[in-house]
């Protein structure tokens, strides 16, 4: 069976940092490149960056330059978003995507998302 499950997101203090978890069970995550997106309450999902095949990461949002960078472990089968200095507008729910043809070209499976809260 083919997933896709997102962990570690929970509660923060603004400033704090969380790092995301995507783990696939399936199918192997280091023939795909994986997207992370986000999406918050009364708005629209937004993608934030993707993570290609050869490690380059493409980010679609300015905030999370410097702030957030994505990384693979292929021997865990996962993929994490490290997020830092964590803003209260950074509250959403995220997703993360697996995409074969890679970044932009479309996702083939999504995760079930995992609630990031910032808040003091």
């Amino acid at each position: 069976q083919v997933q896709l499950v997102e962990s570690g997101g929970g509660l923060v203090q603004p400033g704090g940092s969380l790092r995301l978890s995507c783990a696939a069970s399936g199918f192997t995550l280091a023939h795909y490149s994986i997207g992370w997106s986000r999406q918050a309450p009364g708005k629209e999902r937004e993608e934030i960056l993707c993570i290609s095949r050869s490690d380059g990461v493409t980010y679609y949002v300015d905030s999370a330059k410097g702030r957030f960078t994505a990384s693979r472990d292929n021997a865990k089968n996962t993929v994490y978003l490290q997020m830092n200095s964590l803003k209260p507008e950074d509250t959403a729910v995220y997703y993360c995507a697996a995409a074969m043809r890679g970044c932009g070209l479309g996702y083939d499976y999504w995760g079930q998302g995992t609630q990031v809260t910032v808040s003091s």
